[in-house]
């Protein structure tokens, strides 16, 4: 079977109504990259946690449509829907099934996450076989390791987990962070999220990994004191969840949060404040990773 595909660049704000717009014209498919994101000969930077749309300048969406479709009509039906219109001229191609197979799959090459980590997809042998290596398939969690956000936090749990760790992944996603942990030498890791399609997917991706990850859902009761807690989210759920996160970790133990984008820095390391020492902000682009130690009776 053969698909028509369109790409187009709209305003990051505008992306969440244009692909809604694009589906009820007829894709079977639109996922939202960040345009100004990838590197020469890459493929544009697919969503991770704290890469809202609307704060992307120029958002690029990708939509898959039935190959007896009139994509440009459906383009042109589609954009005043979501009253928009396109940053540079939009691109139409077909693909067959094998070559929309190639073409994911080359989207998500193997990733270095940091000086001994990698993340690989199953379709691939890892590029450094003595490195520890995560196998992880994109899915229909968060999490591939693709974004600074997710990145940031690797690089993080590299300096911080030294072997024997409790550590608590809260919004986890595709338990990509969890799963790091794991593998670096952690005693114990839980992933926590409210999706139960992220719940199911850090599941599988911790089987996939040999790895005894903890799984739960936000509403489960969790008796846990972490000696490192890491969550990359949102700048505004991370502000709501600072209280909660300092009750599961323990006195002196760390946290790191991430998605959050330079200008919210100041507003979210407030709200940890009171609970821990907060470091200076490391930043990737247009990101940062805020860092802090629990202050003990706080």
């Amino acid at each position: 079977m053969a698909w028509r595909r369109v790409s187009v660049v709209v305003p990051g704000g505008d992306a969440e109504a244009l692909c809604e717009a694009l589906e009820e014209a007829g894709a079977v498919s639109v996922e939202l990259a960040d345009a100004d994101a990838g590197t020469a000969g890459e493929s544009a930077l697919f969503a991770e946690p704290g890469a809202d749309p609307g704060v992307w300048p120029r958002c690029r969406l990708v939509a898959l449509l039935p190959a007896a479709a009139d994509a440009p009509k459906v383009l042109e039906a589609a954009l005043p829907m979501a009253g928009c219109a396109p940053l540079e001229a939009p691109a139409f191609d077909q693909l067959d099934d094998a070559d929309w197979v190639r073409e994911t799959q080359r989207q998500f090459a193997p990733i270095r996450a940091g000086e001994r980590l990698w993340i690989v997809p199953t379709w691939h042998k890892a590029p450094d076989p003595g490195a520890v290596n995560l196998v992880l398939d994109p899915g229909a969690a968060f999490g591939t390791g693709s974004h600074p956000t997710t990145r940031l936090v690797l690089r993080w749990l590299e300096r911080e987990v030294h072997g024997g760790e409790t550590v608590l992944d809260y919004g986890c996603g595709s338990g990509i962070l969890a799963i790091a942990a794991m593998k670096l030498g952690a005693a114990r890791a839980v992933g926590v999220d409210i999706d139960p399609l992220a719940l199911e997917a850090a599941r599988y991706n911790a089987s996939a990994n040999a790895v005894d990850l903890g799984v739960f859902g936000a509403d489960d009761p969790l008796a846990l004191e972490a000696d490192l807690t890491v969550a990359n989210i949102l700048a505004n759920p991370l502000r709501m969840l600072a209280s909660l996160l300092a009750s599961h970790t323990r006195p002196a133990g760390r946290i790191a949060l991430s998605g959050i984008l330079a200008a919210q820095a100041n507003e979210v390391a407030a709200a940890y404040a009171p609970f821990f020492a907060m470091a200076p902000a490391v930043r990737e682009g247009d990101w940062v990773c805020l860092t802090g130690t629990r202050r003990p009776g706080a």
